[in-house]
C-alpha cells in the first residue's frame, strides 16, 4: 500500500504522489556511458618502430625517417623488458639512439621502445634522462 499525502484547499482535496528519489544510475546517460565503457577495449601499449641500422646498411631506418616504407618495422603494441624484472611490459616511450662508433667512424642508428620504470637512474631510464655524449655500445 502506498503512502499518500494529500492537501486540503477549500472542499476539495488534491492528492500527489510521494516525490521519487532517483539514482544516479536512473538517467540514461550514465546508463549509455557504462554500457560504451564496458564493450570497449582498453589500450594495449603504443607502436613503435623498431630497426637497428649499421653504417647505412638499412636505409629505411635512416634518417630521413619516413613511415610511408617502414610498416613491417612498426610492432604494435611495442613491448620492452625492464632491468631485474622478468617477462615484457608495454611501451610508454619510442626512441631512437644514433651514433657514431670512435674506432671504425661507422654510424649506429637504433629505433626501439622502452619502459619508464619510474626510477632517476642512468641504468633504467632510456625515456627519462637525457643520453647526450659518448656511451659504450656492446663494449665498442
Amino acid at each position: 500500500m502506498r503512502a499518500r499525502l494529500g492537501l486540503v484547499s477549500g472542499t476539495r482535496v488534491h492528492w500527489r504522489r510521494p516525490p521519487r528519489f532517483r539514482t544516479p544510475l536512473d538517467t540514461p546517460l550514465v546508463i549509455l556511458i557504462l554500457l560504451t565503457m564496458s564493450l570497449t577495449e582498453g589500450a594495449q601499449g603504443i607502436d613503435c618502430f623498431k630497426c637497428v641500422s649499421v653504417n647505412g646498411d638499412n636505409p629505411s631506418c635512416e634518417d630521413p625517417f619516413h613511415n610511408n616504407y617502414t610498416v613491417g618495422m612498426l610492432e604494435s603494441p611495442c613491448l620492452a623488458g625492464r632491468k631485474g624484472r622478468e617477462g615484457l611490459f608495454p611501451a610508454t616511450a619510442c626512441i631512437k639512439l644514433a651514433g657514431i662508433y670512435d674506432d671504425n667512424g661507422q654510424t649506429l642508428i637504433i629505433r626501439d621502445c622502452t619502459v619508464d620504470s619510474g626510477s632517476l637512474t642512468l641504468d633504467t631510464e632510456l625515456a627519462r634522462m637525457s643520453h647526450c655524449g659518448a656511451f659504450v655500445l656492446s663494449g665498442r
